[in-house]
């Protein structure tokens, strides 16, 4: 069963918290996990997953996002990139009751009006999988075009994130079901 948690104080992300066992060690929550938090994002270039952005040499920052850390425990990069892009279909789908159908995914990101509203992660540990996802709510400073979720008028970003890990666990014990309702096939 994936557990879910929202963290109330604000966090600075900053690339440490993609390592194995980081929802354990900080908020003593063991297993499969979802945990949001909400504070600045700035990603120095040693602590950066995507090889693509350090080698262009892009930053990651915003003064204010509402962040998602999934930890999924097994070992199927594939699987978790999956994961990951159902988890930013389910976000889009979410916000588009919202801001009326004007969202785009490009595979991990979200733009509204070709302004960028999201970063998203998906990464390999020794014993898991994890992934990033940050949502802007501020846009000032940022080192790309990008939206905040007040723009594209979401006003409850705790609200938004308790429903979206609700759905997203709710999601992940539904497909384990599925899995356990059929017989195999010859």
């Amino acid at each position: 069963m994936l557990k879910t948690y929202y963290h109330p104080e604000p966090m600075t992300y900053d690339g440490t918290q993609l390592r194995s066992l980081w929802t354990y060690r900080h908020f003593h929550i063991m297993g499969d996990s979802i945990v949001t938090f909400r504070g600045p994002c700035k990603v120095s270039l040693d602590k950066m997953v995507d090889l693509e952005d350090v080698l262009v040499g892009d930053s990651i920052y915003s003064a204010e996002m509402l962040h998602f850390i999934i930890e999924h425990f097994d070992m199927d990069l594939e699987k978790t990139v999956y994961r990951q892009r159902l988890f930013m279909a389910m976000i889009k789908e979410d916000l588009e009751e919202v801001c009326g159908g004007a969202l785009i995914r490009r595979g991990d990101d979200l733009y509204w009006r070709e302004k960028k509203l999201s970063v998203s992660i998906a990464t390999l540990s020794p014993v898991s999988t994890l992934i990033h996802v940050g949502l802007n709510l501020r846009t000032e400073g940022t080192p790309v075009p990008t939206a905040s979720l007040e723009q594209i008028g979401e006003k409850d970003p705790e609200g938004f994130a308790r429903r979206l890990m609700n759905q997203y666990a709710a999601e992940v014990a539904d497909i384990y079901l599925a899995r356990c309702k059929v017989r195999g096939v010859e």
